[in-house]
């Protein structure tokens, strides 16, 4: 059962409206609850007032001298080119400084002075404000002070009183604050939804569905954990559908209007502590979901001889081009025209009385406009739109999947969203992905996750110790596990599970990897598991590095509810229902049409097809066969060897110009996030001062990823630079390095490396990044000092050397250099690891 999620001349709330619906109850009549044994439930209150800055006016309490520091924030830029510069608008109102410090270790310097934190709390009673944030310096370690201050807010009146030591608990100030600020800001409005739900069903069990992917009673639903409610409930339901089924190594693709979840399931949920949300970085345990702009709503336009999808998207309003409202060509338009979308069996709810079909002549008339630029025809400029936004669904994909080290071959896409049917074939095959499930409930699977999650409690706690000494902290680990299973005993739910997930990593690295754990592991157990993972991820180890334990996440969870099958009530395989025109492989052809409802157990259908479902269209491409399972999924199989595409090599085909350019700037982002999550200086891992790009063979700039300007446009001439001193020896595995202002280089610290890369043995391209390391020598730390007379002066020079040869690392031959300078490195470990 679906309706719009607002609809405000037809009703006040769209899930009290569906229930009545479902019970054929009138409008405005109670709710029989006698009828109803549980509500669960997914929201997108939280997430609409963060977006719309509907939250509750919230008033933040912090030290003296740090009243910006939320606003400052850290030199992370989304959009680094840009000249105008948008900050996010922060969620607080008034910020109050009080009195009061405790050190790195926790340990008490200042103590707080109650009359100095009453008066403030005060003042921001009297200007209005109920809802307070909290959050002091070192309260992750020791969270008296936040205490302390909380108890004097409440007996002041604060209704809503969040601290940074109980909404994100871990290390880093700056997240830490700003989850507080987040659940201080979301809370009441949440609760105030949550009570009017409850009032409509009174004695009903209500339940909500948390970002990390558990159901939650309504007593204990925070505003911090219901921002990705709903997709979280998407994820759930993929796995729970494709494991059932038999497949336990899962990709979730969630295809929608404006953008695409995707989703890595092998075993385990993925989830993250750390992430940034409406441009505030948070500590809040969420599945992971990695979103790309790309949705039945891309529009589609022809720029600079390159043909591009979104990032834009025409939305509801206007919509497509087909959607009779003067909207923009968009992927829905290409599936229009390409005959994956029939008109007549689609809903016929547009024009300007909500009663037209598609008007399927806007979308041939703007591609037959769109085409005489892009020299091409409509269909071929149209196949080329789509094959553009499946590289960028497939790129996200690969972005949480291959990148971290999994091969894809023995995968299942779960394909699920409106506009997911329509493309799962394609992206399937750019993935090497050969097996798709559609589930009969594809089209609401999210809803669907949401009635089979478990009920779950999950608290992460930080740890700071060297993973040697995992023995001495399993008592008090033990406690922490009793403590979450008793506040799931609270809600109702019996533990059933208990999962402990250590988050690891190299000392001096910030990249945390999950580590599964039990109390009969030995250290010896847990480095391996980490270094496995280390080495699936980046491709090494560092023996000689030890391990710290960052934080610990327990996880109690139980209730959950099985997959039920779904068995199909057709005897006998059914016909197709009709015969309709549909461009694919370069030409027009007549393919079946299907009724999904219609089909047999274990029939099977050849592509290229159409499946017909209530909530969707299924698009069965060529070389894929499609079988009905016995539980009612359909399951679509690749049965062909995957070909490589013939590119055009004479003339500039704008559909291949933006696929390469997406190729080749996906490679340097890659780079760069690799780089990032290896890094030790916090100039490289937090700020973010590094750029990578890809070069040809005359060393001539091709892709950069979006990073730091003045390294871009002078990292060529480095390159340029290694190539006149290695002239014919460079060799693949080779790599160089250098910081040599008079070779392309900026100042001593941003130090390059350059790679030279070879394809069936010749020099095609050339990769290079370059990092500002926190110092390289020189009189005065940091390598920049301000009365320097002679370079040296600011630190070592390095002109192009071999770092590696044929993928040996020159250690001794970079150390002696780095050393044995008239002013030295300080941090030789430092630099190297850099």
């Amino acid at each position: 059962h679906k309706l719009l999620s607002e609809n405000p001349e037809h009703y006040e709330d769209a899930a009290l409206a569906g229930i009545r619906h479902f019970l054929g109850v009138a409008p405005h009549d109670p709710i029989p609850v006698e009828q109803v044994a549980a509500v669960k439930m997914g929201t997108t209150v939280a997430t609409n007032a963060l977006l719309e800055h509907k939250g509750e006016p919230v008033a933040l309490i912090t030290h003296h001298g740090f009243k910006d520091v939320l606003y400052i924030g850290d030199q992370r830029r989304p959009d680094i080119f840009a000249l105008h510069i948008r900050r996010p608008r922060p969620l607080y109102a008034q910020v109050a400084t009080i009195a009061g410090r405790l050190d790195a270790q926790g340990r008490e310097i200042e103590p707080l002075d109650e009359t100095e934190v009453r008066q403030a709390l005060q003042q921001l009673r009297q200007q209005g404000f109920a809802a307070l944030a909290i959050a002091l310096l070192h309260a992750d370690l020791n969270p008296t002070h936040e205490q302390q201050v909380a108890q004097w807010a409440s007996e002041l009146g604060f209704k809503q009183i969040s601290l940074s030591s109980d909404a994100g608990g871990l290390s880093k100030f700056i997240p830490r604050a700003n989850t507080a600020v987040l659940d201080a800001y979301l809370n009441p409005v949440l609760q105030r939804y949550v009570q009017r739900i409850a009032r409509a069903l009174p004695g009903v069990k209500l339940q909500f569905m948390q970002s990390h992917g558990g159901l939650a009673d309504a007593a204990h639903f925070r505003g911090r954990d219901a921002v990705l409610s709903g997709p979280a409930g998407g994820i759930v339901g993929a796995v729970k559908v494709a494991t059932a089924a038999g497949f336990h190594k899962v990709i979730g693709f969630d295809m929608g209007g404006t953008s695409t979840d995707v989703s890595h399931y092998a075993g385990q949920y993925e989830r993250v502590v750390e992430t940034e949300i409406a441009g505030h970085c948070v500590q809040v345990p969420m599945l992971a979901i990695h979103t790309v702009a790309a949705g039945g709503g891309s529009i589609i336009q022809f720029d600079q001889g390159r043909l591009r999808v979104g990032p834009e998207s025409a939305g509801a309003d206007p919509g497509p081009a087909c959607y009779r409202r003067g909207g923009p060509l968009t992927i829905t338009d290409c599936n229009v025209l390409l005959g994956r979308i029939q008109p007549q069996h689609f809903p016929q709810v547009f024009g300007p009385h909500g009663d037209q079909p598609l008007d399927v002549a806007a979308s041939q008339s703007a591609f037959a406009r769109l085409a005489e630029q892009t020299g091409l025809t409509p269909e071929e400029t149209a196949e080329g739109a789509l094959a553009i936004a499946v590289e960028n669904m497939a790129n996200a994909i690969a972005d949480i999947s291959t990148r971290k080290g999994y091969q894809l071959h023995d995968y299942t896409l779960v394909s699920f969203g409106g506009a997911g049917g329509q493309h799962a074939c394609a992206v399937a095959e750019k993935l090497g992905i050969r097996r798709i499930l559609l589930h009969p409930f594809s089209g609401v699977l999210s809803a669907y996750g949401i009635g089979l999650a478990e009920h779950s409690r999950l608290r992460t706690w930080p740890l700071a110790r060297p993973l040697q000494d995992w023995p001495a902290l399993q008592e008090q680990i033990r406690s922490w596990q009793q403590a979450v299973a008793q506040r799931l005993t609270e809600q109702g739910a019996t533990p059933e599970h208990m999962r402990l997930t250590l988050h690891a990593h190299y000392q001096g690295s910030d990249t945390l990897i999950d580590v599964e754990a039990v109390f009969e592991d030995t250290p010896e157990h847990l480095q391996a598991r980490f270094e496995a993972a280390h080495q699936r991820q980046f491709g090494f180890t560092l023996p000689d590095t030890p391990v710290m334990l960052h934080s610990l996440t327990i996880e109690a969870s139980g209730g959950g509810s099985r997959v039920q099958p779904m068995t199909p009530q057709a005897d006998l395989p059914a016909e197709a229902c009709e015969q309709v025109d549909l461009y694919c492989q370069g030409r027009w052809q007549k393919v079946p049409v299907y009724q999904r409802e219609q089909l047999a157990a274990g029939q099977s259908l050849s592509g290229p097809a159409l499946i017909l479902e209530p909530t969707g269209t299924l698009y069965l491409a060529p070389s894929w066969r499609g079988t009905l399972q016995p539980d009612g999924n359909l399951v679509f199989v690749h049965h062909q060897h995957l070909q490589r595409q013939q590119v055009p090599t004479h003339t500039a085909d704008p559909i291949w110009l933006e696929l390469f350019n997406n190729r080749f700037q996906h490679i340097a982002r890659q780079m760069g996030l690799t780089l990032e999550k290896t890094a030790h200086s916090v100039n490289i891992k937090e700020r973010l001062d590094f750029s990578c790009a890809l070069f040809n063979a005359r060393g001539e700039l091709i892709a950069n990823a979006p990073h730091v300007p003045v390294h871009l446009g002078s990292m060529g001439e480095s390159v340029k630079a290694v190539m006149r001193a290695q002239g014919n020896d460079l060799q693949a595995g080779d790599a160089f390095v250098l910081n040599d202002p008079y070779a392309g280089g900026t100042h001593l610290p941003d130090i390059t490396v350059v790679s030279p890369v070879f394809v069936d043995g010749q020099l095609r391209f050339f990769v290079a990044s370059r990092a500002h390391h926190a110092d390289i020598g020189g009189t005065t730390p940091g390598s920049m000092p301000a009365d320097s007379r002679h370079i040296e002066e600011e630190g070592v020079l390095i002109r192009c050397m071999k770092l590696v040869s044929q993928g040996q690392l020159q250690q001794t031959a970079i150390e002696q250099v780095l050393t044995q300078s008239r002013w030295p490195v300080r941090n030789l470990r430092q630099n190297l690891a850099d």
